[in-house]
């Protein structure tokens, strides 16, 4: 039903964090509190750490009766995120309050069959959530860019502990709580993103020339692990050091590009190689023809392609009415040896707009125009009036 007192081309949107174990007169606070900001949702968007679990159905009743939210949907988190904030390894929750007029708010629960909805048709955009224990991501993005190439995806793995009680999603009515995924689409508005995947490339792009799966034992005609060892020798040597155990492998994600630079590249992990048979082992398929470079994922890198993204988006699309961040587990303080890396940077490029977001297994988000599952990224679905 269309909302008569949110003006045409206007999102209503908050977000809070709540750092806790559960606490039931606080979490009721922090709902009566987004209601009063927003006037109530059209959809919530909540990430909770895994000892929330028992009590994710008192959380969605209050967001509903006490914040008047419509849809609730979430996942658990390794650390949670909100405006110019981040926080690893805590108890607590980050929830994002949405509503626009005309809203229209659809979520399908993902089984292991992988089938995508029958109903879902061009939206705004989609959000993905899901448990990484189940959910087959890479094919159901495949999936989603035959059949829909047009819809952004955004999204995260749920983040936790690795035990399967401790890595789930959740919708209200229960439907996706032990589901494998969570698709959410969203009509009415306008979804852009930032795709940061932070790394910089080393050596020369050449086409992979010979590969069986996941192997792939010839660039440029020479032995792969050849030319990975060649990519590593002709760094600085005050950057080898830093290098050891942070190269992967970059596949390019169009071949429609005549100077490949950063961020035109799928990162991915190199898992092991055979200095014998030349192999190395990927963590991707990919294929004869495709361009290879070998990358560095290191910290300048990392913040410098945020940064710039950051910074491009604002200039492109102006700051979004709100915010989702889904950060690779593998950043935060680790990485960048500050906290608040990324969501400080989308606050110093866009300002204090409401956001949550989580520290995820594994995001979802469009690089050239396809979606794609990475690692090491922070993707950002950036929320906009639709006009």
């Amino acid at each position: 039903m269309e909302r008569t007192d949110i003006p045409r081309g206007t999102v209503r949107s908050a977000s809070r964090i709540l750092l806790s174990a559960w606490d039931e007169g606080a979490v009721t606070a922090m709902a009566r509190g987004l209601r009063e900001e927003t006037g109530g949702a059209a959809l919530a968007v909540v990430f909770v750490s895994a000892d929330w679990r028992g009590q994710l159905g008192e959380l969605i009743e209050i967001l509903q009766i006490e914040g008047h939210a419509r849809r609730v949907v979430g996942s658990s988190a390794g650390g949670i995120i909100g405006t110019g904030q981040e926080d690893e390894d805590v108890s607590g929750c980050s929830v994002l309050f949405l509503d626009w007029n005309g809203a229209v708010v659809r979520t399908w629960a993902i089984d292991e069959q992988f089938q995508i909805p029958a109903g879902l048709t061009t939206p705004g955009g989609c959000l993905l959530l899901g448990n990484p224990l189940r959910l087959n991501a890479a094919l159901l993005l495949e999936d989603l860019n035959r059949r829909l190439p047009e819809v952004a995806v955004f999204g995260g793995l749920a983040g936790g502990q690795w035990e399967n009680e401790n890595l789930f999603v959740f919708e209200d009515g229960g439907g996706g709580r032990d589901a494998a995924g969570l698709l959410v689409q969203l009509e009415g508005v306008v979804v852009r993103g930032v795709v940061s995947q932070g790394c910089q490339p080393i050596g020369e792009p050449l086409t992979i020339t010979k590969v069986q799966n996941d192997l792939v034992y010839a660039v440029g005609g020479r032995p792969a692990y050849d030319v990975l060892v060649e990519a590593v020798e002709g760094l600085p040597e005050a950057e080898k050091a830093e290098a050891r155990g942070n190269i992967m492998a970059g596949l390019a994600a169009s071949e429609y590009v005549e100077d490949f630079r950063r961020g035109d590249f799928l990162v991915r992990n190199i898992i092991g190689g055979d200095p014998q048979s030349g192999a190395l082992r990927l963590g991707a398929v990919p294929r004869v023809g495709q361009t290879l470079q070998f990358q560095i994922r290191e910290r300048d890198a990392a913040d410098e392609d945020m940064r710039q993204r950051c910074a491009a988006a604002a200039d492109r699309w102006g700051a979004p009415a709100a915010a989702l961040l889904f950060a690779c587990a593998g950043r935060g303080q680790g990485l960048f040896g500050v906290p608040n890396h990324d969501a400080g940077l989308m606050a110093d490029a866009f300002g204090p707009v409401p956001l949550a977001g989580f520290f995820c297994s594994g995001e979802f988000g469009p690089v050239a125009g396809r979606n794609f599952l990475h690692g090491y990224t922070a993707s950002a679905a950036l929320i906009y009036a639709e006009v």
